[in-house]
């Protein structure tokens, strides 16, 4: 099933660019091509197979456009396949061999419960088994000293044991090996050699720092996905390259910029966030040509809402983070949930409040949203697939926001009465009727988005009323601007194409690859710290220029803490060579990055230094404003229905191409081919230059 928009507008320049972002519902794919040429399309996502929605998408492209394959000047992806297979548990047989004493590293974990009172919670089994984590007779010392040494036979022995077990992938993570790579990647290359074919993972290769759970649990889930990824990427690679496809492949990563695939399937860690982080640099691209310093971006699709913040131009990214543990909102001491990741990622918060979330009463009486989700099959029972749980979207054709026929350009049908039944079940619970039972789900879903905002703002030390809220996803205009005057925030932007946006985040994304090495009491003399910085840049610059001549970015980070913490702020170097005035300034950022988040500061015997990091990009030529153009439509005839607010509302139902650059009073519907944007009593519209329709609340309606 396949839809495309039928128009094209794009960039100058040689070749055609083929963006592609798996859904659970859609596969979403937008190809930007010369001569001012943009053509999205949407194609059902094909589980699990998940690369022939991405052949049929691309194809389907190509054909609307009328461009031949050989063409295509690159193709560009962020995809779910590692998230599923963790989810799923679907990923290899893996195997730990670890330091003698170590091997329920990844059970003790840190001892943390992200729910502190919730007595029924379980901790999630771990990915392996405690009987295929294996221990090996050596200690590396925290010096990097070899205290005891690794008897070959003792891996001979090993490697006849993990082929009888069927193991698939290996992840080598020996204690202390942050400070003495050599010993791990030696065990690492010997079980290569005794187990062809199987995925093999050293620790330091992946994540090498500090911290023996982070990077054994790290290590652990990389070799889990490896295999499935690897598959997926090879085959996807092939089927494309069958289509007459031959160009270079990139995937997006979770710290937000794109590597090319082959790079990918050796570290598959760095793509679990990958759609998600694609749709927040598309806010970042917008956010730099809107010149808006502070964003967040409001994400809401069919299952989840997600929010992250773009501070002065730049998004955060974190240090760690969790996956396969539920909603990811908690952070600091309230992790413990899912599987813990350090590699760099964009700061995401996410709350299980979407269009196929479930609306429930529980016993004693409340009304509750999410985050049971009725997903794509059956989905909501408006879409008349034998779903009969009322969801978020079966309130919204209640309440008049969604056409009460189709909506997505009409690829899904509604059937409103289907949605007043379901919502009948709640209504007749709370005594209330259905509109009203509709209206309190709504609100009640705006409330729990709050807390993924508050999650990378207040909670960073950063107020949301001092930032503009882009909004995106097939339900996140519908919300956006209920969602900002919740949190004082005054102006909501929905751009182009907002229900495809994470695919056009990949269109407008730099390629990206990053390292780090531990600090170590060497990098006290400043000589030493500034060689090894230009060692670190070196192997970024080699790794991205080997594919291009284009010139690559340099970007130089310390994470730095005060004695005693367990928690890092990563902190950028200012430009110039490294010295102790170089040094000190960036102690000086610390100090005030340290206060802005946590409200105090210290000085500067406290701070320490825990690891080294360069960031290389090559910046993207291509900018967002490019795909953000549209050509000259006619809108056809405005039309009305009844909308429920505080009460019910007579509301027109416009198209975007009916707004102009005059502020329009709310309420107001706004329905696109991907989307449907809801502009609330009290809150004006506009369009600005860039066809992004503009909310704005007033200061008395965002005081209510």
């Amino acid at each position: 099933m396949t839809n495309t928009s039928g128009f094209t507008r794009g960039v100058e320049g040689p070749g055609w660019l083929i963006a592609a972002d798996i859904g659970g519902t859609f596969t979403d794919v937008i190809a930007l091509g010369p001569h001012a040429s943009v053509i999205p399309v949407k194609v059902l996502s094909t589980p699990p197979d998940f690369g022939t929605g991405v052949i049929d998408g691309a194809v389907d492209a190509l054909a609307a456009g009328a461009v031949q394959p050989h063409d295509v000047a690159a193709v560009l992806h962020a995809t779910t396949v590692a998230t599923n297979a963790i989810l799923e548990r679907q990923g290899a047989r893996t195997a730990v061999v670890t330091t003698k004493g170590f091997k329920d590293v990844l059970e003790i974990g840190r001892m943390r419960r992200p729910l502190l009172y919730d007595l029924s919670w379980k901790k999630p089994e771990p990915l392996v088994k405690r009987r295929d984590r294996h221990e090996l007779t050596q200690r590396i010392g925290f010096d990097g000293a070899v205290v005891t040494q690794i008897v070959d036979s003792d891996l001979d022995t090993l490697a006849a044991q993990l082929t009888a077990d069927g193991i698939e992938a290996v992840a080598v993570c020996l204690v202390n090996s942050h400070v003495n790579p050599e010993e791990e990647r030696s065990v690492a290359g010997k079980l290569r050699k005794l187990l062809p074919g199987v995925y093999i993972t050293a620790s330091v290769d992946i994540s090498p720092e500090q911290g023996e759970f982070e990077r054994t649990s790290t290590a652990a889930v990389n070799a889990y996905v490896g295999p499935v990824v690897h598959n997926y990427v090879t085959e996807l690679s092939r089927n494309l390259h069958d289509r007459g496809i031959d160009c270079p492949f990139s995937i997006m990563q979770s710290s937000g910029g794109l590597l090319d695939a082959e790079a990918v399937a050796e570290k598959p860690v760095q793509i679990i966030e990958s759609g998600p982080a694609a749709g927040v640099i598309a806010v970042q691209k917008l956010a730099q040509l809107l010149d808006l310093d502070n964003v967040v971006a409001f994400d809401m699709g069919g299952t989840t809402a997600k929010a992250s913040l773009i501070e002065n131009g730049r998004p955060f990214v974190a240090s760690d983070y969790e996956v396969g543990g539920g909603m990811n909102i908690t952070r600091s001491m309230g992790k413990g949930a899912g599987y813990t990741i350090r590699v760099p990622s964009i700061d995401i918060a996410e709350v299980g409040a979407g269009g196929g979330s479930i609306i429930n009463i529980d016993t004693a009486g409340a009304m509750h949203v999410g985050p049971q989700s009725a997903g794509s099959r059956p989905g909501p029972a408006c879409y008349g697939q034998g779903g009969e749980r009322p969801t978020l979207t079966d309130a919204n054709v209640v309440l008049g926001y969604l056409n009460p026929e189709s909506i997505a350009g009409g690829r899904v049908g509604i059937s409103p009465d289907l949605a007043v039944k379901a919502l009948s079940q709640i209504a007749d619970q709370v005594n209330k009727d259905v509109r009203e039972t509709a209206r309190g789900a709504y609100e009640i879903a705006v409330s729990n988005m709050t807390s993924a905002v508050k999650a990378v703002t207040s909670e960073r030390g950063r107020d949301p009323r001092d930032s503009v809220m882009v909004a995106f996803g097939g339900a996140g205009p519908l919300y956006g601007a209920a969602l900002a005057r919740e949190l004082g925030i005054k102006t909501v932007i929905v751009p182009v194409h907002t229900g495809l946006f994470s695919s056009l985040g990949l269109l407008v994304a730099d390629t990206e690859y990053q390292v780090v090495a531990p600090y170590t009491s060497i990098f006290d003399n400043v000589a030493i710290l500034a060689d090894q910085f230009d060692s670190l840049e070196k192997e970024v610059v080699d790794r991205l220029s080997s594919s291009t001549t284009k010139d690559v970015s340099i970007e130089r980070l310390l994470d730095m803490r005060y004695r005693g913490q367990r928690f890092e702020l990563r902190i950028s170097l200012p430009d110039g060579t490294v010295d102790t005035d170089l040094i000190a300034a960036a102690f000086a950022r610390f100090h005030a990055e340290h206060f802005k988040t946590y409200g105090r500061a210290s000085g500067d015997d406290l701070v320490e230094i825990v690891n080294l990091r360069i960031r290389g990009s090559i910046v993207n030529p291509i900018g967002i404003d490019k795909a953000l153009m549209l050509p000259p439509t006619d809108p056809g005839q405005q039309s009305t229905r009844t909308c429920r607010f505080a009460e019910d509302i007579e509301t027109p139902i416009l198209r975007r191409a009916h707004l102009t650059a005059d502020p329009v009073s709310g309420p107001f519907v706004v329905e696109d081919m991907d989307s449907t944007t809801l502009v609330p009593p009290g809150a004006t519209a506009h369009l600005d230059k860039f066809n992004n329709i503009v909310i704005n609340w007033d200061n008395a309606e965002v005081s209510k």
